[in-house]
């Protein structure tokens, strides 16, 4: 295959996945994923189901008693759904978090262990932030209305 085909096809591939972060943001300044565009919220559904959904449950609803700490002194997966807290968070926070898990001092309390995986070498900041507007996609307008100032709040921080 001709090389400069195939850099071609690569370049062409990297503004794709570009443009898709861009357009899965409501404006690059805010920051907020939203989580109208459909083929978003599909492509984050399996991503879900792929790498989320083992604990934090099919239909989002987290592991049962999600508060109390299990045995080993770490908290059950929380729900996704609007009866858990992620959409208290600022989209950045909800980002960094499955990127890097929940890291103490930065993103949890000093010392809080806990049995979430990091995901930065396993999905794309594309696949994160399309899981993310799956996630949202579920929740009450309500809900999300409270998401997004909490998001727009921070990023203007």
């Amino acid at each position: 295959m001709n090389k400069k085909l195939v850099a071609a096809a690569v370049g062409i591939l990297l503004v794709g996945a570009g443009a898709l972060i861009y357009s899965s943001m409501s404006g690059s300044a805010s920051g907020f994923i939203d989580p109208s565009d459909q083929r978003l919220v599909m492509q984050g559904r399996a991503v879900y189901v792929n790498y989320c959904a083992s604990c934090h449950g099919a239909e989002l609803q987290g592991q049962p008693d999600w508060r109390m700490r299990l045995p080993s002194g770490r908290l059950p997966a929380p729900p996704h759904d609007k009866t858990g807290h992620t959409w208290h968070h600022p989209d950045a926070l909800l980002i960094d978090m499955v990127k890097n898990s929940l890291v103490p001092g930065k993103t949890a309390p000093r010392g809080y262990e806990t049995d979430m995986p990091a995901y930065a070498e396993v999905l794309s900041d594309a696949e994160i932030i399309a899981v993310l507007a799956y996630i949202k996609s579920s929740w009450p307008e309500k809900v999300l209305e409270m998401q997004k100032e909490v998001t727009l709040r921070q990023s203007k921080k």
